[in-house]
């Protein structure tokens, strides 16, 4: 299994990644290493990964799981922590956890003391997919996902399927719906082979969709124009997302199981704004509904959700902008999209 090599850094996957960590430690002087865990890695993870770990760790940090965490005030907490067992710039952070994890403690490590390394090793499908490449760091602000953060590298990114097996498997699933994505936007071929399979935590499947996600942030690393197609299902998914997130009425939504009803309702608006073919269209759409439960939305959510849409990263001068797909394997970018049809999306979502 070939190591993914992005702008600064590798993802080294499986039996490879343990010895590049080592042999990476064993080549930096750092003067401290700080592990950072939640709850569930703690005790699902933090096992396995210290028998392959052959340097001392010389504080360990839990924090809270699930997105309702990933805020300033956990941050608060990870850098107090730091700088309270003498953390300084030649310390090391290794971030142990899921995309909520990697997100906050590379943001953690990019501000602590103007910037520390740091190295993320993703435990869930979604954080191994997605989270693992592209340097984006960063937490939350309130309900309204990622609106504080920075782009900065990891030193390094180790992925170990292994870690799967410890995972509910809504949270498995919850990742399969990034890995489509990464086949709708890019490769027709790979959306082809995926969709129909139940195999896809293979390391094979896993190396390949991060594989199309670093081709893309190689060619764009800043979202200046390509690398916008990885937020297809985005702005309509983070919107329901957060909505789900703050609406006690309304069951929490993993990242994946909204992007998924997000990547149904932009198709839509694909096929009826950029000419994405009705049977592509109803592809996408019975793949995501046989993974994913439906979400009924009545009225009011849908109008709660859409307001939710000016806060979204992507708009420019007040406008919302989309990725769209002109066909599956080609997205388009800076799509404007007239209200209207926002209903209308919802309404053949619904059917």
């Amino acid at each position: 299994m070939e190591s993914v090599k992005s702008q600064t850094y590798e993802v080294h996957i499986g039996e490879l990644a343990q010895a590049a960590l080592n042999q990476h430690i064993a080549k930096k002087n750092y003067s401290k290493i700080f592990l950072l865990v939640d709850t569930n890695t703690k005790k699902h993870c933090l096992p396995a990964f210290k028998k392959m770990f052959s340097a001392p760790i010389d504080s360990i940090f839990e924090i809270d799981p699930g997105e309702e965490n990933k805020h300033i005030h956990t941050c608060l907490q990870v850098w107090e922590h730091l700088s309270n067992f003498d953390g300084d710039r030649k310390s090391l952070l290794i971030n142990l956890g899921g995309g909520v994890l990697t997100d906050l403690g590379g943001f953690v490590a990019s501000t602590f003391k103007r910037g520390i390394d740091f190295i993320n090793i993703p435990t869930t499908l979604l954080s191994m997919v997605d989270a693992s490449i592209g340097g984006k760091n960063g937490v939350d602000l309130g309900a309204l996902k990622n609106q504080i953060g920075v782009i900065n590298q990891p030193q390094m990114v180790l992925v170990f399927p292994d870690f799967l097996q410890t995972l509910d498997p809504r949270q498995v699933t919850s990742g399969y719906a990034e890995m489509l994505k990464h086949g709708l936007i890019r490769d027709a071929a790979y959306w082809a082979d995926l969709k129909g399979n139940n195999n896809f935590t293979d390391a094979s499947s896993i190396q390949k969709s991060i594989s199309i996600k670093n081709d893309v942030v190689l060619i764009d690393p800043t979202e200046k124009g390509l690398r916008k197609i990885l937020n297809f299902g985005h702005t309509l998914g983070h919107a329901i997302e957060s909505y789900c997130l703050e609406n006690p009425n309304k069951k929490t939504l993993l990242h994946g199981e909204a992007i998924a009803i997000g990547m149904i309702l932009e198709g839509y608006l694909s096929h009826e704004l950029k000419g994405l073919p009705k049977l592509a269209l109803d592809d996408i759409k019975q793949t995501f509904l046989h993974y994913f439960e439906k979400v009924d939305f009545n009225r009011d959510d849908i109008d709660s959700i859409l307001k939710l849409l000016k806060y979204d990263k992507k708009n420019s001068h007040g406008d919302i902008n989309f990725v769209l797909l002109q066909s599956i394997g080609d997205a388009v970018t800076d799509i404007k999209v007239p209200e209207e049809l926002f209903r209308k999306a919802f309404e053949y979502y619904a059917e």
